[in-house]
């Protein structure tokens, strides 16, 4: 992993909410290919570093590139254009449209038929609307939920409007896929599911940033990890180097963090 090409570099992240410093120069480095764990107890800053990177927050300080070109975050339109989707803790899904639909939807940011061609119904329009109904039904099928694209999001089970969510994440093309707590409210047969789509997405090149509680998935499933403790970096390294760690043990693993898989 460690030859393979970086694809997103953060240096020296910061935000803060009035006198709160919710991030302290947070460095990141993910390659291509890889899962990297990002993990620390609740208020760490996890999250906050999700959305100062997908631009739903903007950095007081720090420096952002995907494959070596610089991007800034100051807009969720524009990360997602220059490569990173993201799913959030709370699922976000447009719960009366259809699955089908709501993968659509993420599809659409890279149409090229304007306005007028959607309006007047132009065969380029017609081409292209096929096209992303196409992709689709395809990305539904890779997490495996094909057979549901014509029920409602809503209708869903939990751990199937989180592999929708992952599906319409994808349909952005994403060169980074960020995983706000995917596992949360899973039970162990769903969470073996989603261990298994990882690797799938992992494989196919897409490197994967994931927040995650469940320390067993995260120290099973990551290359490497990072644990955050008030908004400061405290450990980065390969998971039982992380899992030893005398600092990680202390701020968030607890006394019996070395039995941890």
């Amino acid at each position: 992993m460690s030859e393979a090409r970086v694809v997103l570099e953060v240096l020296g992240a910061s935000k803060h909410f009035g006198g709160l410093q919710a991030l302290q120069g947070v460095n990141l480095t993910l390659r291509q290919g890889e899962v990297y764990g990002l993990i620390g107890p609740n208020g760490a800053g996890k999250t906050t570093f999700f959305n100062v990177i997908t631009g739903l927050y903007k950095a007081d300080e720090g420096e952002f590139s995907i494959n070596a070109v610089r991007y800034e975050p100051s807009a969720v339109d524009l990360v997602a254009k220059a490569g990173i989707a993201r799913t959030f803790q709370n699922l976000r899904l447009f719960k009366e449209m259809t699955v089908l639909e709501n993968v659509m939807v993420a599809e659409h940011i890279k149409t090229h038929v304007g306005v007028w061609g959607a309006l007047f119904q132009t065969q380029a329009f017609k081409k292209e609307e096929q096209a992303i109904k196409t992709r689709a039904q395809e990305l539904l099928a890779y997490v495996g939920i094909e057979h549901l694209g014509h029920q409602r999001a809503k209708t869903l089970s939990y751990g199937d409007q989180r592999r929708l969510e992952i599906a319409r994440a994808l349909a952005t093309a994403p060169k980074v896929l960020a995983l706000d707590e995917p596992a949360a409210g899973m039970n162990a047969t769903e969470k073996l599911a989603l261990r298994a789509l990882i690797q799938k997405i992992r494989l196919s090149g897409v490197s994967v940033l994931l927040i995650e509680h469940d320390v067993k998935l995260v120290m099973g499933l990551c290359d490497r990890v990072s644990v955050l403790d008030e908004g400061r970096l405290i450990c980065e390294g390969l998971p039982q180097e992380v899992q030893s760690n005398p600092r990680v043990i202390e701020a968030y693993l607890g006394l019996g963090a070395a039995s941890h898989g």
